[in-house]
Protein backbone atom coordinates (compact mmCIF):
# COMPACT_ATOMS: atom_id res chain seq x y z
CA UNK A 1 0.00 0.00 0.00
CA UNK A 2 1.19 3.48 -0.86
CA UNK A 3 0.63 5.74 2.14
CA UNK A 4 0.81 9.07 0.34
CA UNK A 5 -2.62 10.69 0.68
CA UNK A 6 -4.11 7.84 2.74
CA UNK A 7 -6.04 8.60 5.93
CA UNK A 8 -4.91 6.59 8.96
CA UNK A 9 -6.70 6.20 12.29
CA UNK A 10 -4.09 5.55 14.99
CA UNK A 11 -5.05 4.56 18.54
CA UNK A 12 -2.72 5.15 21.46
CA UNK A 13 -1.17 7.98 19.48
CA UNK A 14 0.21 9.87 22.46
CA UNK A 15 2.30 6.93 23.75
CA UNK A 16 5.91 6.24 22.88
CA UNK A 17 5.29 3.84 19.99
CA UNK A 18 2.22 5.83 18.92
CA UNK A 19 4.12 9.08 18.57
CA UNK A 20 6.89 7.37 16.58
CA UNK A 21 4.31 5.76 14.26
CA UNK A 22 2.53 9.08 13.77
CA UNK A 23 5.75 10.84 12.85
CA UNK A 24 6.75 8.09 10.42
CA UNK A 25 3.34 8.01 8.73
CA UNK A 26 3.26 11.78 8.41
CA UNK A 27 6.69 11.68 6.77
CA UNK A 28 5.25 9.21 4.23
CA UNK A 29 2.51 11.69 3.34
CA UNK A 30 -0.38 10.08 5.24
CA UNK A 31 -3.20 12.10 6.77
CA UNK A 32 -3.68 11.19 10.43
CA UNK A 33 -6.57 10.90 12.85
CA UNK A 34 -4.95 10.54 16.26
CA UNK A 35 -6.78 9.03 19.22
CA UNK A 36 -5.99 8.69 22.90
CA UNK A 37 -7.15 9.88 26.30
CA UNK A 38 -4.87 12.89 26.77
CA UNK A 39 -6.28 15.79 24.76
CA UNK A 40 -3.33 18.10 25.47
CA UNK A 41 -0.75 15.57 24.27
CA UNK A 42 -2.77 14.76 21.17
CA UNK A 43 -3.15 18.43 20.30
CA UNK A 44 0.58 19.04 20.71
CA UNK A 45 1.43 16.00 18.57
CA UNK A 46 -1.02 17.02 15.82
CA UNK A 47 0.51 20.51 15.71
CA UNK A 48 4.04 19.11 15.47
CA UNK A 49 3.38 16.74 12.60
CA UNK A 50 3.98 17.79 9.02
CA UNK A 51 0.91 17.65 6.83
CA UNK A 52 -2.66 17.14 7.91
CA UNK A 53 -3.43 15.69 11.35
CA UNK A 54 -6.54 15.90 13.52
CA UNK A 55 -7.29 14.26 16.84
CA UNK A 56 -10.10 12.71 18.86
CA UNK A 57 -9.69 12.45 22.64
CA UNK A 58 -11.75 9.86 24.47
CA UNK A 59 -11.84 6.62 26.43
CA UNK A 60 -12.33 3.94 23.81
CA UNK A 61 -13.28 1.33 26.40
CA UNK A 62 -16.59 3.24 26.52
CA UNK A 63 -18.96 2.12 23.72
CA UNK A 64 -20.39 5.65 23.50
CA UNK A 65 -16.91 7.03 22.85
CA UNK A 66 -16.37 4.42 20.13
CA UNK A 67 -19.55 5.55 18.39
CA UNK A 68 -18.47 9.19 18.69
CA UNK A 69 -15.13 8.27 17.13
CA UNK A 70 -16.93 6.51 14.28
CA UNK A 71 -19.02 9.61 13.63
CA UNK A 72 -15.92 11.82 13.80
CA UNK A 73 -14.14 9.60 11.27
CA UNK A 74 -17.11 9.78 8.91
CA UNK A 75 -17.14 13.58 9.27
CA UNK A 76 -13.47 13.56 8.20
CA UNK A 77 -14.27 11.61 5.03
CA UNK A 78 -13.45 8.11 6.30
CA UNK A 79 -10.21 6.18 6.72
CA UNK A 80 -8.03 3.87 4.64
CA UNK A 81 -6.05 2.34 7.51
CA UNK A 82 -6.83 1.46 11.14
CA UNK A 83 -3.85 0.90 13.42
CA UNK A 84 -4.79 -0.63 16.78
CA UNK A 85 -1.77 0.44 18.80
CA UNK A 86 -3.23 1.39 22.20
CA UNK A 87 -2.28 -0.99 24.98
CA UNK A 88 -1.39 -1.36 28.64
CA UNK A 89 0.81 -3.83 30.50
CA UNK A 90 1.06 -5.10 34.07
CA UNK A 91 3.97 -6.97 35.61
CA UNK A 92 3.38 -9.06 38.70
CA UNK A 93 1.96 -12.33 39.88
CA UNK A 94 -1.56 -13.27 38.84
CA UNK A 95 -3.20 -12.43 42.17
CA UNK A 96 -2.43 -8.72 41.80
CA UNK A 97 -3.25 -8.20 38.11
CA UNK A 98 -6.19 -6.08 36.96
CA UNK A 99 -7.48 -8.47 34.35
CA UNK A 100 -10.59 -6.53 33.33
CA UNK A 101 -8.56 -3.44 32.43
CA UNK A 102 -6.06 -5.48 30.42
CA UNK A 103 -8.84 -7.28 28.56
CA UNK A 104 -10.74 -4.07 27.80
CA UNK A 105 -7.82 -2.04 26.44
CA UNK A 106 -5.67 -4.70 24.79
CA UNK A 107 -8.29 -7.00 23.32
CA UNK A 108 -11.87 -5.73 23.38
CA UNK A 109 -11.15 -2.25 22.01
CA UNK A 110 -9.21 -3.49 18.93
CA UNK A 111 -11.92 -6.08 18.23
CA UNK A 112 -14.72 -3.54 18.62
CA UNK A 113 -12.97 -0.95 16.44
CA UNK A 114 -12.46 -3.57 13.74
CA UNK A 115 -16.15 -4.39 13.96
CA UNK A 116 -16.98 -0.70 13.50
CA UNK A 117 -14.52 0.13 10.74
CA UNK A 118 -13.96 -3.06 8.69
CA UNK A 119 -16.98 -2.36 6.42
CA UNK A 120 -15.60 1.09 5.58
CA UNK A 121 -12.06 -0.22 5.17
CA UNK A 122 -13.19 -3.09 2.96
CA UNK A 123 -15.08 -0.73 0.68
CA UNK A 124 -11.96 1.44 0.37
CA UNK A 125 -9.58 -1.53 -0.12
CA UNK A 126 -7.83 -0.46 3.05
CA UNK A 127 -5.92 -2.13 5.86
CA UNK A 128 -6.03 -2.99 9.54
CA UNK A 129 -2.84 -3.34 11.59
CA UNK A 130 -3.18 -4.93 15.03
CA UNK A 131 -0.10 -4.43 17.16
CA UNK A 132 0.45 -7.46 19.35
CA UNK A 133 3.58 -8.64 21.13
CA UNK A 134 6.10 -11.45 21.25
CA UNK A 135 4.15 -12.32 24.42
CA UNK A 136 1.18 -13.00 22.18
CA UNK A 137 2.98 -16.20 21.19
CA UNK A 138 5.00 -16.94 24.35
CA UNK A 139 3.36 -17.29 27.75
CA UNK A 140 5.75 -15.51 30.13
CA UNK A 141 5.67 -15.57 33.95
CA UNK A 142 4.70 -12.26 35.52
CA UNK A 143 2.69 -11.21 32.47
CA UNK A 144 -0.17 -13.71 32.58
CA UNK A 145 -2.96 -11.20 31.93
CA UNK A 146 -1.01 -9.30 29.29
CA UNK A 147 -0.08 -12.54 27.51
CA UNK A 148 -3.70 -13.66 27.49
CA UNK A 149 -4.83 -10.45 25.81
CA UNK A 150 -2.09 -10.55 23.19
CA UNK A 151 -2.67 -14.25 22.47
CA UNK A 152 -6.31 -13.29 21.97
CA UNK A 153 -5.45 -10.41 19.66
CA UNK A 154 -3.22 -12.65 17.55
CA UNK A 155 -6.00 -15.23 17.23
CA UNK A 156 -8.58 -12.58 16.39
CA UNK A 157 -6.31 -11.11 13.71
CA UNK A 158 -5.62 -14.49 12.16
CA UNK A 159 -9.32 -15.35 12.04
CA UNK A 160 -10.18 -11.96 10.54
CA UNK A 161 -7.46 -12.40 7.91
CA UNK A 162 -9.05 -15.65 6.83
CA UNK A 163 -12.60 -14.34 7.04
CA UNK A 164 -11.78 -11.45 4.70
CA UNK A 165 -9.49 -13.38 2.34
CA UNK A 166 -12.03 -13.00 -0.48
CA UNK A 167 -11.83 -9.19 -0.28
CA UNK A 168 -9.18 -6.55 -0.93
CA UNK A 169 -8.90 -5.71 2.79
CA UNK A 170 -5.43 -6.26 4.26
CA UNK A 171 -5.35 -7.49 7.87
CA UNK A 172 -1.86 -7.35 9.36
CA UNK A 173 -0.31 -8.37 12.67
CA UNK A 174 2.88 -6.83 14.10
CA UNK A 175 4.52 -8.30 17.20
CA UNK A 176 7.22 -6.13 18.78
CA UNK A 177 9.44 -7.40 21.55
CA UNK A 178 10.34 -5.19 24.55
CA UNK A 179 10.36 -1.55 23.48
CA UNK A 180 11.82 1.47 25.24
CA UNK A 181 8.63 3.26 26.36
CA UNK A 182 6.83 4.22 29.55
CA UNK A 183 4.64 1.10 29.32
CA UNK A 184 7.53 -0.66 31.06
CA UNK A 185 7.76 -0.12 34.81
CA UNK A 186 11.19 0.25 36.48
CA UNK A 187 10.85 -3.38 37.60
CA UNK A 188 10.35 -4.51 33.99
CA UNK A 189 13.34 -2.45 32.87
CA UNK A 190 15.43 -4.07 35.63
CA UNK A 191 14.22 -7.55 34.66
CA UNK A 192 15.04 -6.94 30.99
CA UNK A 193 18.53 -5.80 31.96
CA UNK A 194 19.12 -8.75 34.29
CA UNK A 195 17.97 -11.22 31.64
CA UNK A 196 19.93 -9.40 28.92
CA UNK A 197 16.70 -8.94 26.99
CA UNK A 198 17.00 -6.91 23.79
CA UNK A 199 14.99 -3.69 23.87
CA UNK A 200 14.08 -1.79 20.69
CA UNK A 201 13.42 1.89 20.13
CA UNK A 202 9.92 3.10 19.26
CA UNK A 203 11.37 4.51 16.05
CA UNK A 204 12.47 1.03 14.91
CA UNK A 205 9.01 -0.39 15.58
CA UNK A 206 7.45 2.47 13.60
CA UNK A 207 9.85 1.95 10.70
CA UNK A 208 9.06 -1.77 10.50
CA UNK A 209 5.32 -1.14 10.78
CA UNK A 210 5.39 1.26 7.84
CA UNK A 211 7.42 -1.22 5.81
CA UNK A 212 4.91 -3.94 6.64
CA UNK A 213 2.02 -1.77 5.50
CA UNK A 214 3.80 -0.90 2.28
CA UNK A 215 4.59 -4.56 1.58
CA UNK A 216 1.24 -5.96 2.75
CA UNK A 217 3.03 -8.55 4.87
CA UNK A 218 0.47 -10.41 7.02
CA UNK A 219 2.65 -11.21 10.03
CA UNK A 220 5.82 -9.70 11.36
CA UNK A 221 7.70 -10.58 14.55
CA UNK A 222 10.44 -8.21 15.66
CA UNK A 223 13.75 -9.17 17.26
CA UNK A 224 16.20 -12.04 17.60
CA UNK A 225 16.09 -14.49 19.36
CA UNK A 226 12.38 -13.66 19.84
CA UNK A 227 11.47 -14.83 16.34
CA UNK A 228 13.19 -18.15 17.06
CA UNK A 229 11.49 -18.48 20.46
CA UNK A 230 8.07 -17.87 18.90
CA UNK A 231 8.69 -20.75 16.48
CA UNK A 232 10.06 -23.02 19.19
CA UNK A 233 7.10 -22.36 21.46
CA UNK A 234 4.75 -23.26 18.62
CA UNK A 235 6.59 -26.45 17.70
CA UNK A 236 7.90 -27.69 21.05
CA UNK A 237 6.71 -25.65 24.03
CA UNK A 238 8.44 -28.01 26.47
CA UNK A 239 11.76 -26.40 25.50
CA UNK A 240 10.57 -23.01 26.75
CA UNK A 241 8.88 -24.64 29.76
CA UNK A 242 12.32 -25.91 30.78
CA UNK A 243 14.17 -22.68 30.06
CA UNK A 244 11.72 -20.39 31.82
CA UNK A 245 11.46 -22.69 34.85
CA UNK A 246 15.17 -22.11 35.43
CA UNK A 247 14.62 -18.35 35.24
CA UNK A 248 11.49 -18.34 37.41
CA UNK A 249 13.25 -17.44 40.66
CA UNK A 250 14.81 -14.41 38.99
CA UNK A 251 11.53 -13.32 37.40
CA UNK A 252 9.62 -13.68 40.69
CA UNK A 253 12.27 -11.66 42.49
CA UNK A 254 11.55 -8.64 40.29
CA UNK A 255 7.79 -9.28 40.30
CA UNK A 256 7.64 -9.37 44.11
CA UNK A 257 10.03 -6.48 44.75
CA UNK A 258 8.55 -3.84 42.44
Amino acid sequence: MKLQGKTVLLTGASGGIGQAIAQRLAAEGARLILTGRDRALLKTLAQQLPGNAVFFAGDLTDPASQQQLHEFVRSQGGIDVLINNAGISQFGLLAEQQLSALMAVNLMVPMQLCQLFVPMLTARRGAVVNIGSAFGSIGFPGFTGYCATKFGLRGFTEALQRETADSDLQVLYLAPRATRTSINSPAVDALNQAMQQGVDSPELVAQLLVQQLQQGRKRRFIGWPERLLVRLNGLCPAILDFGLKHKLKQIKHFALNK
